[in-house]
């Protein structure tokens, strides 16, 4: 069974929150990516989405584009990346979701691309700016082959019809975006983002829903939580190893800042 799946399988029996972290890979060494993806695993995190660095982050506030600019410099590539997941597979329990633009995918080629994602043990795959028809056209037959989950995004203004068709056609889980915005820390989510994962929790989806953008303590966290299989922090924790350079010291104020 795909490892997304066998987690939201084992979450749905259990009942237990889940929480997956974001960070950019090459950020904040080259060579970073193997020792961040095997610590996260060590210390419990479920789910590790791979930031794949691009020139033109539509989607990313400025603490990602700022270590997607870094990771670029580094000399982060696809293959690179690729090679770097490919040395630790067998090491890696946890689901891995790679994370990027379209045009990264166009260029590595579509069938290229989700053989090698299979190839390296990659569970999924997250690419906010491709079109929902590209989508069922040429990417999802690839993605099915490979036993590959495409997830895809939605927001407090995605209507209703829309999510329902999303929820049809995905698998694996819906992406909930808490607001229309691109992504950083938030201290609090207001009363119109919890009408919202109301609104979403309501309609009863076939996938379950992971809520991020904006997580970076108790409150938003737990918010999170109640309305959904778990939570997605990036930018918290890509600031956080930043600042350290080590991944378990970028955990453990992770973790201090979800208990304030």
């Amino acid at each position: 069974m795909n490892k997304i799946d066998s987690l939201f399988e084992e979450q749905r029996q259990s009942g237990r929150k889940l929480l997956s972290l974001y960070f950019t890979a090459g950020c904040p060494t080259l060579e970073s990516t193997a020792d961040v993806l095997l610590t996260m695993q060590r210390r419990g995190i479920d789910m590790v989405e791979v930031g794949m660095p691009f020139s033109d982050p539509l989607a990313d506030g400025p603490v990602i584009q700022s270590a997607g600019t870094v990771a670029l410099h580094n000399g982060m590539t696809t293959e690179k990346l690729f090679q770097q997941l490919d040395a630790i597979k067998s090491e890696l329990h946890i689901p891995i979701l790679w994370m990027g633009y379209l045009n990264i995918v166009m260029h590595y080629g579509y069938e290229r691309f989700f053989e090698r994602c299979a190839e390296v043990g990659i569970s999924g795959v997250i690419i906010p700016d491709l079109p929902f028809q590209d989508y069922l056209d040429d990417v999802k037959p690839l993605a099915d082959r490979y036993d590959l989950r495409v997830v895809m995004m939605i927001t407090p203004e995605t209507s209703e019809d829309r999510i329902r068709f999303i929820d049809k056609h995905t698998r694996g889980f819906v992406y909930m975006v808490s607001s229309a915005s691109v992504t950083g820390a938030q201290s609090q989510f207001g009363d119109s983002k919890l009408d919202y994962f109301r609104r979403i929790d309501a309609m009863e989806l076939s996938n379950p829903r992971m809520i991020g953008f904006g997580i970076s303590n108790r409150q938003t966290l737990e918010s999170a939580q109640q309305y959904a299989a778990g939570a997605i922090i990036g930018s918290k924790f890509v600031t956080l190893l930043r600042e350290t350079g080590n991944a378990d010291e970028a955990l453990n104020q992770l973790f201090n800042a979800l208990e304030q």
